[in-house]
């Protein structure tokens, strides 16, 4: 069932491909209307809310008419500026509408470069004549999706692009000289990107690390489990160890009542299906904030900053 032609959504969210599912849920777990479906877009008759399992939301909506090609690109043009379209139906006719717009190049970023400061609103057609346009959204990255410089030589597996999205997105990152232990660390991906920003690193697993990082002078590996190790006074504290999310939430807790880190930063792994509870108990830690990024897979990212720490 298409979008009513005359009443835009209150707000749109963008879903991860293949995570729809996931968005849908927790939609409807915070009490939201079922959305309606246009591709991977979510539109909801409800204001927007915060929802992890979206990469960005649309927070403004509007509906434009979009007679011809050009009628199209002069009502977003009118607007404002920069836009960046999601793809999906009618892509041939919403291509042509795209190149009528100034360009917006999404170059790839070379971290730790900071997110993109400049506006950028999200548009699609809803059919060939209807856009759904948001001059405001919660990403400045078209469709909620990061892009970075790759080092294909330097890290042993590609685990330190997720730590480089969460850092960016979140928009704080390890100084160098600070304090970091890297729960789970085998074989080295977040630990390398640590120690490439001059931070000094703990790296802890029963398991040792790719030859390349244990050689790096600012990485130390402690053979244990990173559920027992205790906490202590640390600036850092980042996991992308694999376990059952409330034994992730407990070790969270553990090390906040301890008062032993600055920061955190963990990525909770689901199983087979998506554990909405610990999910939800995650957001409700005061000073944290929790997000699914483009690098993240059945994944959420969880980002913590003492109190006193946070900006």
């Amino acid at each position: 069932m298409p979008w009513p032609a005359d009443t835009p959504p209150r707000a749109a969210y963008v879903a991860a491909p293949g995570f729809e599912a996931q968005l849908a849920e927790e939609l409807a777990r915070a009490g939201q209307p079922p959305p309606l479906w246009h591709g991977r877009l979510a539109m909801s008759e409800a204001p927007p809310i915060q929802a992890a399992w979206a990469l960005e939301c649309w927070t403004t909506p509007l509906l434009l008419p979009a007679p011809s090609v050009g009628g199209a690109a002069d009502a977003l043009r009118a607007i404002q500026r920069n836009w960046a379209l999601l793809p999906g139906a009618h892509q041939g006719r919403a291509k042509l509408i795209e190149a009528r717009l100034p360009v917006v190049k999404a170059r790839p970023m070379a971290f730790p470069e900071p997110a993109p400061a400049s506006h950028l609103g999200g548009w699609c057609l809803l059919s060939p004549d209807i856009i759904l346009a948001s001059p405001t959204k919660t990403s400045p990255f078209p469709n909620g999706e990061p892009g970075f410089i790759e080092d294909r030589e330097g890290p042993p597996s590609r685990a330190y692009l997720k730590l480089w999205e969460g850092l960016t997105r979140w928009g704080q990152r390890p100084a160098a000289g600070d304090t970091c232990i890297d729960l789970g660390a085998a074989p080295g991906g977040w630990s390398w990107a640590l120690a490439k920003l001059g931070a000094r690193v703990t790296a802890v697993d029963k398991a040792p690390l790719a030859p390349s990082v244990m050689a790096m002078p600012e990485v130390t590996w402690q053979q244990d489990s990173a559920f027992a190790l205790e906490p202590r006074p640390v600036d850092w504290l980042l996991s992308d160890v694999i376990c059952y999310p409330p034994r992730l939430l407990a070790l969270v807790r553990r090390w906040i009542a301890a008062d032993a880190a600055r920061h955190i930063m963990v990525t909770i792994k689901f199983q087979s299906g998506t554990d909405h509870d610990t999910a939800e108990a995650f957001a409700a830690i005061s000073g944290g904030c929790l997000f699914h990024s483009a690098q993240n897979k059945h994944e959420l990212t969880f980002a913590w900053t003492r109190p006193t720490d946070a900006s």
